[in-house]
């Protein structure tokens, strides 16, 4: 495969992908670092929640606004720097001495985290030829993910001989990364501010918001059906008498296999397109779910994986989808996929648990296939023009 051969070759894209996996890697520590700080300060539940949320926040609603300082002021300082900051604070939380502080340093790590991941995104996009484009975007999207993965296999062996001050060890890779990030950006004369030209800023530098919104529209309901499932369906295995090995599995599955669906549909963009994709991969998932619920058991080993391979192919189509689609201003673009997008959709999640309680968590998933036929709505509406392979404004410079 073309694509994936000059993706292997490659250097800074794969320097971008590193400090995507390392801002996600910090992100997958803290769940195994809550526990820790619990027995600390004695916290609630209810407290590592609101830590958690305040995580959440910062990275997630920030994206935005950092694409677009990185699109107004350039991303060669930004970049390097969102990722040393997220190291420190990420040491600075192991070393929190009391609950406030510890909820103030997850919310600036946090910031690093939301400020690097449209950059990243951006930069990774402007470094690789528009044909290989959704492949090399696929590929950045799981790299996030496998250091998000590996995050509390990392934490487990970290904490359980250096206890929460063990989080200082991982300071280094931040650091590290944000070097090789910058000294990438600099080799390719990447991430400096475009130049506006008299009389068409407005052209060059507008963000098609009808064209935009809809996409992240699409990103939102996915997001919504595919956390509900993976958030519910360990707890509807255990009413099923299964045990926390079977569905733990089961949610491994269905993330692992996904992250091949992202590349998968990567592939397929380059070759078929992007409207194909992201069209028959939302509509191949609305029988895949319904397969899922109607036969529970040991089958949901691969119906599971299935659903989620078919959901997370049209991930990285709607990122550079949505990169297409503004001009000068793609760090923006990738902060509303990767951070509005995908929390929006997180925060519909307790929407479908409440209607569990009431009819049951099998009928409320299926409930949520609604959400994948308004979906399927919208993109049969999108235009030709923005459904297709969209180059970005500016080529890609050389590597």
């Amino acid at each position: 495969m073309d694509a994936l051969k000059e993706i292997r070759q490659n250097p800074a894209l794969l320097t971008f992908m590193l400090g995507h996996f390392t801002v996600d890697l910090y992100s997958g520590l803290l769940p195994v670092l809550y526990p820790l700080m619990a027995l600390q300060f004695d916290l609630s539940n209810r407290d590592v929640g609101f830590v958690a949320l305040s995580f959440m926040t910062a990275s997630s609603i920030s994206q935005p606004l950092f694409g677009y300082l990185a699109d107004k002021h350039g991303s060669r300082y930004m970049a390097p720097a969102s990722l040393a900051w997220a190291a420190i604070m990420f040491g600075v939380i192991g070393l929190s001495p009391s609950t406030g502080f510890f909820m103030f340093a997850a919310f600036m790590a946090g910031l690093g985290s939301g400020a690097y991941h449209p950059q990243g995104a951006a930069n990774a996009a402007a470094a690789v030829r528009d044909e290989s484009r959704n492949t090399a975007m696929s590929i950045y999207t799981v790299s996030g993910t496998g250091g998000y993965a590996l995050g509390p296999i990392f934490g487990a062996l970290i904490f359980g001989v250096f206890h929460q001050e063990g989080v200082l060890l991982m300071v280094p890779l931040g650091l590290l990364s944000a070097f090789l990030v910058y000294r990438s950006l600099v080799k390719l004369n990447l991430g400096l501010p475009e130049r506006r030209a008299s009389g068409s800023v407005d052209d060059q530098f507008s963000i098609k918001w009808k064209y935009l919104a809809p996409v992240v529209a699409v990103v939102m309901l996915r997001s919504w059906v595919f956390l509900s499932v993976v958030t519910l369906s360990p707890l509807w295995y255990q009413e099923l008498g299964y045990s926390a090995s079977f569905y733990g599995i089961l949610v491994t599955a269905m993330l692992g296999i996904g992250a091949l669906g992202t590349i998968a549909g990567g592939v397929l963009a380059d070759r078929l397109g992007q409207r194909q994709v992201l069209f028959y991969s939302l509509l191949l998932s609305l029988p895949a779910l319904y397969v899922f619920l109607f036969f529970p058991g040991p089958w949901a080993l691969l119906t599971g994986a299935l659903l989620g391979f078919l959901v997370d192919m049209s991930i990285s189509v709607t990122l550079v989808m949505a990169q297409g689609m503004v001009r000068g201003r793609a760090g923006m673009a990738s902060g509303f996929i990767l951070g509005i997008g995908f929390v929006t959709g997180g925060i519909g999640v307790p929407i479908t648990g409440m209607m569990a309680d009431v009819v049951g968590i099998p009928t409320a998933l299926g409930i949520t296939g609604i959400l994948l036929v308004v979906a399927l709505v919208i993109v049969v509406l999108l235009p030709e023009h923005i459904a297709r392979r969209t180059p970005l404004a500016k080529p890609a410079a050389p590597v």
